[in-house]
């Protein structure tokens, strides 16, 4: 597991849809096919940052206020709204546009019609930006609720006289903070984010497949671009390949800090989980409740379809420790806290049988 987590750590990063993100899935290709599994390879095509979809919206917005338009306005409004809800929009095509992939790997079923338990973690790494710095990041959610709520009056603000080109005027600003974005910042390594998760992903499957689970089959399921929108989780879930009785388990984070399991996840609307791992993780001992509502997880497509979910994370004050930041790096992470989430998964996974 060690050795599997400082390889892909060994590559700069993994930006979402990216050469590096490429490389990093042909090694974990390699890897689990090294270990005697058979890996199935899920192509699909997104974008390489959400920068470009978030300057669309701020453009909207901006030009919606400016110019007291509602109608460029409430645009801008379901922009911001379908952006963080994973909702459909006519422009998705525009960004999603270079090729990224999911890998798959089926473990051995057990007994008849076993259940689906797939075990999940993104592969994929993100672009830094300010707002995660130190001085910043402590106010990550109340920013966010802050521009939610100036998006969603603004097409209503649009009648009065003074406020709209005000909101416009701060909406202009932010598509240029995040146009800079673009040009300069730099991807992460990922170390914690989201290396560790694969590295204990990958390791329980494999004990799953040396141990069978009665009643279960195990699914490996390493998803790309998770930090640009879920798209890797988005496309496994509208391919149809997960039944409805799947059960989901996700790592993400979980190299530094407190352990918890996520009850649901939402930024503006929230998804309770449901479901047995929910349960089991209710009494089993290691893990504190959260709602999520921080940002969104690679579960965030399966629990707006109903299907059985949960999610560990390891947070420290209520954020992931150098979240998207340069300083997530390994040695900033904490293998001790990578093998106790691994004794945790390990625990709760096994109380299924």
């Amino acid at each position: 597991m060690q050795e599997l987590w400082e390889r892909l750590c060994r590559l700069p990063h993994r930006g979402s849809a990216g050469p590096f993100e490429h490389l990093a899935a042909k090694l974990l290709k390699g890897h689990l096919e090294g270990l005697g599994h058979t890996v199935q390879t899920q192509p699909f095509k997104a974008p390489r940052s959400y920068g470009p979809e978030l300057i669309l919206t701020s453009l909207l917005l901006a030009l919606g206020g400016l110019f007291s338009q509602w109608w460029l306005a409430l645009l801008g409004t379901y922009a911001f709204w379908a952006h963080f809800s994973g909702w459909w929009t006519p422009w998705r095509k525009l960004f999603d546009r270079y090729p990224s992939q999911n890998l798959i790997a089926y473990g051995p079923a057990s007994g008849g019609n076993p259940k689906p338990l797939v075990l999940m973690a993104h592969y994929d790494s993100a672009k830094t930006f300010f707002l995660y710095g130190p001085a910043f990041v402590g106010q990550f959610r109340l920013n966010f609720l802050f521009n939610a709520a100036l998006a969603t009056v603004l097409p209503f603000a649009c009648f009065l006289r003074a406020v709209p080109p005000l909101i416009g005027a701060y909406f202009l600003a932010q598509g240029v903070l995040l146009l800079w974005r673009e040009l300069k910042e730099p991807y992460v390594n990922g170390a914690n984010d989201n290396a560790s998760g694969v590295a204990v992903a990958v390791q329980l499957f494999h004990e799953l497949n040396l141990e069978p689970l009665p009643g279960y089959r195990p699914l490996l399921v390493l998803t790309g671009c998770e930090e640009v929108g879920t798209k890797g989780a988005e496309h496994l879930a509208k391919s149809g390949l997960l039944p409805p009785n799947a059960l989901v388990l996700n790592l993400d984070n979980i190299g530094q800090g407190e352990l918890f399991y996520a009850t649901g996840e939402g930024m503006l609307v929230f998804h309770p989980y449901r479901g047995q791992l929910l349960e089991l993780a209710q009494t089993t001992p290691g893990a504190a409740p959260l709602e999520y509502r921080l940002a969104y997880f690679d579960t965030r497509p399966f629990a707006a379809r109903g299907i059985s979910c949960l999610s560990l994370i390891r947070l420290e004050a209520g954020l992931p420790p150098h979240w998207h930041r340069p300083s997530d790096r390994p040695e900033n992470v904490s293998w001790a806290a990578v093998t106790a989430t691994l004794d945790y998964a390990r625990r709760l996974v096994r109380q299924l049988g």
